[in-house]
């Protein structure tokens, strides 16, 4: 018997009845894909001046969210790993967030993919249950650098990204049957983004989109949150596919055809330049997968609420969906193994009072309270909350003092969600309290001036200046 996955391969579509396949448009048996350049003249041709006031405003808060994601990011193993990387490339003279300098277009791209996502603080979309905005941002950074274009037509560049990547990324989750995460759709955003700041015209655009699509990393994600390692969205691959894709487009490479242009995914470009989805982002307070994020926002309140000491308990059940339910519960030896994972970032919550670096960093994964807390903890799958995933991921604790004492919470959802309205104050508190471990109060300041004023500064202008921040400020 034909799989879905194979009919779906092969054009036959089951949407307009679910109990049936039905013949997609074919011509002598091959797959139609409808050639328009309508995703391309959007990313080519979108404006600062163009955007809604809204949007822009959102394009900055996601420049200094993003930012926030590449400093953290320099300062863990997976960054080294990708400085590491960049040896076997030719240098340059490009600096990127975190003091390092002297780097090739490649080398920078490679080097900040390998950095964007190491923390798991970025952004993230619910449509695609996965991070847009790590996705592309090293390759458009480097592009942003090597072409030293302003930094507000790198957050212009910024804004089309998320539209290309959240578009492409529901099609291939669809048509593949299966939960590709951020690496596969964050090579076809990359490709594009490059595309736009080193001027490409819109056939070269089809062409660098084609064959990151064709060659994207199809990262089997869940894989990944049940055995974590540095694998986890597979960003540094999307990165470098991306950067490929773009430059071999440059050398004469020829491609046709993406997932885009096959006639059920048309819909999906028919809201270009009306609906904006850097405006239904979710913004995350915590460095960790976002489905602990519900239970480490319930033991924080709760704590708070009633006034309990992390040794006053004994027990804590944390009800959720079975998604959550299948994160990781191993003793991390790793800061990866201890981000996709449930019941170490909710220990830590407990003990520490919060989820940052400072508790998800190597140093501090072996702390003896966290690990004899994770002891203590205990994880259901809710029949009521999993109904309710993917359109909604919610979760509730039930805590068990040690003099018999229950309580128990409402359902919660991860803070930061798009339906949260999100602003500037919020996105300033974030970075605030992430980047305390590294920088001064008056350092804080005056990196978050360097990010929202004088926009139309050369973006390399911009990152020496928040690395001279970042150094004279330093802790």
């Amino acid at each position: 018997m034909t799989s879905l996955n194979t009919m779906r391969y092969m054009g036959f579509t089951d949407k307009e009845d679910p109990g049936r396949a039905v013949k997609n448009d074919l011509e002598d048996g091959r797959m139609v894909f409808n050639e328009t350049y309508k995703m391309e003249e959007f990313m080519l041709n979108t404006k600062w001046q163009d955007l809604p006031e809204e949007v822009q405003q959102r394009a900055v808060d996601c420049g200094i969210d993003l930012m926030l994601a590449l400093i953290l990011g320099s300062h863990g193993e997976q960054f080294q790993n990708g400085l590491r990387l960049t040896k076997y490339l030719k240098g340059g003279d490009l600096e990127i967030p975190g003091g390092e300098k002297d780097l090739s277009f490649m080398g920078a791209a490679f080097a900040m993919g390998h950095a964007s996502n190491s923390y798991d603080i970025d952004d993230g979309h619910n449509s695609i249950k996965g991070h847009p905005g790590t996705a592309f941002v090293g390759g458009v950074l480097a592009a942003a650098l090597e072409k030293n274009v302003t930094y507000k037509e790198y957050l212009t560049t910024l804004v089309v990204c998320y539209d290309l990547a959240v578009r492409a990324g529901i099609a291939l989750q669809d048509h593949y049957n299966y939960l590709h995460s951020t690496g596969a759709y964050g090579a076809i955003s990359t490709a594009a983004g490059i595309g736009r700041i080193f001027g490409f015209t819109k056939e070269q655009m089809k062409t660098a989109i084609s064959m990151a699509e064709f060659h994207a990393p199809m990262t089997p994600v869940m894989r990944a949150v049940e055995y974590p390692s540095m694998n986890k969205d597979g960003v540094p691959f999307g990165a470098m596919v991306g950067t490929l894709a773009a430059l071999d487009t440059i050398a004469g490479e020829s491609a046709k055809t993406q997932v885009l242009e096959m006639p059920e995914y048309e819909y999906l470009l028919d809201t270009l330049g009306e609906v904006y989805e850097i405006m239904n982002l979710y913004f995350k307070p915590y460095t960790c997968c976002r489905w602990a994020h519900q239970p480490i926002q319930a033991s924080i309140e709760i704590m708070q609420k009633h006034g309990i000491a992390p040794e006053d308990i004994k027990k804590v059940t944390v009800h959720t969906f079975a998604s959550a339910a299948a994160l990781s519960k191993i003793v991390p030896h790793e800061t990866d193994e201890a981000q996709y994972n449930i019941a170490f970032p909710v220990a830590a919550a407990i003990v520490h009072g919060d989820v940052g670096y400072s508790q998800m960093c190597n140093a501090a994964i072996g702390n003896p309270k966290v690990l004899e807390m994770m002891k203590r903890l205990a994880f259901d799958v809710d029949p009521e909350m999993e109904a309710q995933f993917p359109e909604k991921r919610l979760a509730w604790i039930e805590m068990e003092l040690n003099d018999g004492t229950v309580y128990k919470t409402g359902p919660y959802a991860a803070n930061g969600e798009r339906t949260d309205n999100v602003d500037h104050k919020w996105i300033v508190k974030k970075f605030k309290r992430i980047v305390n471990p590294f920088l001064k109060e008056e350092g804080k300041c005056a990196a978050l001036r360097v990010l929202t004023d004088n926009l139309d500064e050369p973006v390399r202008e911009i990152v020496a200046d928040l690395n001279v921040v970042l150094q004279k400020y330093g802790r």
